[in-house]
């Protein structure tokens, strides 16, 4: 009979989508607006410049470029083809690609000649000697990399323009396409998806085809269909955009807007303008939303569903603000990473308010979860928090030349070590509570610094907050508040301390506050705390 889930490969999707929908329309970006028949007619173009301009089955194709709608044809047409992406985060700068093109072995880059304001074609040209004839690029630095492609203005030397790649697609034929894309396994690997980098220098995350039943199933609970338009406004770089719009659009038949970044007060327009049903994001994105549209109002009244990452303490007040604010949009809430696969953890529709606003969702079928003592490697009662463990059929199939980093992350029973922490409620939901590391130890006492980054964004005058550990002699860390100001408020370091005595125990009180301007954020919208540490150690050392 076979395998029960019918196998897809990501590369079959445009196909399947075209034949039932293709008059509807499927993307939006800016002014252009395509049909999901063009969209299929797109990207198997892109596939066919890919095969003329030599991309062979198994070979790393490195897309560093902001969101745009060729980013959707490039990722489909790369997976149709048998080649695997390696998205790249647009924050990335000369050194960050140095490493990553050397170490995911890129054969292939495709990037922007200029973004804005930022000159993507000078970066690679710092970091590869491109040729000063002809585009085969001969770099002993980069004995993988093969070619660079531009999209932009024609005629940089040492790069394939992407329209001289896009004419070469009428040298492939249909057949030989069709060849390619039958020969894609769904076993095979379709991505490299590099880690935030959040907590260091970032490990590349290798997944296969078989995530799309984690995508499709997720689909199914929460009641996606083509009658949905998904506003997608988070980096395509990034697995949450990757799975839940683009990959969402492509299994249901959902509308897909696609924003160049992110801009709350543009969504919300765009919201009330295109009937968007659907948005995504962080805890960040949502308190934005929420703020744009006391500001402006608008009619919002398609807006039926949010998914969020939250439920931390410090999301809570911030989730219930939206509910208030943006019904009759209902957050969705769910926990996931690179390694276990897009939200193996997600809410349902018929979730309470406490569950949406204090939970990070349900386990997904076929996946389990536990939490364990680390100390002991014991499972901890229910409500007693530990690391969280998970075991499924869509764990990562590694990190890419990293093979004792991926074998620490397992045990002998095949379950993954997520690093982070949390604990398990009687209703089988998941309370997150953040990474390990993140967890301060005051004194010999446990400091959970999302309890206090909850309190104090309770404060009136307390824009955004985020507490990390600052070393201490006696005690041997204490924490420290970075505290963004609301415009309008006058905020000190005294203010901010007073406000947390007789609210939560002396030892959880933060013993410094650093005001801040603007965080530094990962692309995806969470705020960077090991760079938040490091500022701590320059600026707390140097004042004392």
């Amino acid at each position: 009979m076979g395998d029960w889930y019918q196998k897809k490969t990501f590369g079959s999707l445009a196909q399947t989508m075209a034949d039932r929908f293709g008059s509807r329309e499927a993307l939006v970006f800016q002014e252009e607006r395509y049909t999901f028949a063009e969209v299929l007619r797109k990207v198997d173009e892109v596939a066919k410049g890919l095969i003329q301009l030599g991309v062979q089955p198994g070979e790393h194709v490195a897309l560093w470029m902001m969101n745009r709608a060729e980013w959707i044809f490039t990722m489909f047409a790369i997976a149709k083809i048998g080649a695997v992406i390696v998205p790249i985060n647009t924050r990335f700068r000369t050194r960050d690609l140095e490493y990553l093109l050397r170490q995911s072995d890129t054969r292939y880059l495709i990037s922007h000649d200029v973004s804005g304001p930022i000159n993507y074609l000078d970066m690679i040209r710092e970091v590869v000697d491109l040729p000063s004839a002809g585009d085969v690029i001969t770099d002993p630095n980069f004995p993988e990399l093969h070619k660079v492609v531009i999209f932009g203005e024609p005629g940089h030397r040492g790069c394939i323009g992407w329209d001289e790649m896009i004419a070469g697609a009428t040298a492939v034929d249909d057949s030989e396409l069709a060849t390619r894309a039958a020969a894609v396994d769904p076993d095979d690997a379709v991505f490299i998806m590099y880690t935030s980098g959040t907590t260091g220098f970032p490990k590349g995350v290798v997944q296969s085809h078989i995530m799309l039943r984690l995508v499709e199933e997720r689909a199914f609970r929460l009641g996606i269909t083509e009658s949905d338009t998904i506003l997608n406004y988070l980096p395509m770089f990034h697995l949450f955009a990757y799975s839940e719009a683009a990959l969402t659009s492509m299994l249901t038949g959902a509308r897909q807007i696609v924003t160049e970044t992110f801009d709350a007060d543009e969504c919300m327009v765009m919201t009330e303008l295109e009937r968007v049903s659907i948005m995504h994001g962080f805890d960040t994105h949502l308190k934005d939303l929420t703020e744009a549209h006391e500001r402006h109002g608008g009619d919002i009244s398609s807006l039926r569903m949010g998914i969020f990452v939250s439920g931390m303490k410090n999301s809570v007040p911030i989730v219930r603000r939206a509910a208030e604010v943006l019904a009759p949009m209902v957050t969705i809430t769910g926990y996931g990473m690179s390694e276990i696969g897009p939200a193996t953890m997600v809410g349902s529709l018929g979730d309470s308010i406490e569950q949406r606003a204090e939970t990070s969702g349900y386990i997904a079928p076929g996946y389990e979860c536990k939490i364990i003592d680390p100390a002991t490697g014991e499972e901890t009662a229910i409500g007693e928090p530990g690391e969280i463990l998970v075991r499924g059929y869509c764990l990562m199939m590694g990190y890419y030349k990293k093979p004792q980093e991926t074998a620490a992350c397992y045990d002998e029973h095949g379950w993954f070590h997520t690093g982070d922490t949390g604990f398990l409620r009687e209703d089988g939901y998941l309370r997150f509570l953040g990474r390990y590391k993140d967890m301060l130890k005051v004194g010999g006492e446990n400091v959970d610094p999302m309890e206090v980054e909850a309190l104090l964004l309770q404060f009136d005058g307390v824009q955004q907050v985020a507490v990390v550990g600052y070393p201490d002699q006696r005690l041997s860390e204490v924490a420290v508040a970075f505290v963004q100001r609301k415009p309008d408020k006058s905020l000190s370091e005294d203010d901010v301390i007073e406000y947390c005595r007789g609210k939560v125990a002396t030892f959880k009180i933060p013993r410094h506050v650093i005001f801040i301007d603007e965080f530094p954020m990962t692309a995806s919208g969470k705020i960077r705390k090991v760079a938040l540490r490091e500022d701590a150690v320059d600026k707390l050392t140097a004042s004392t």
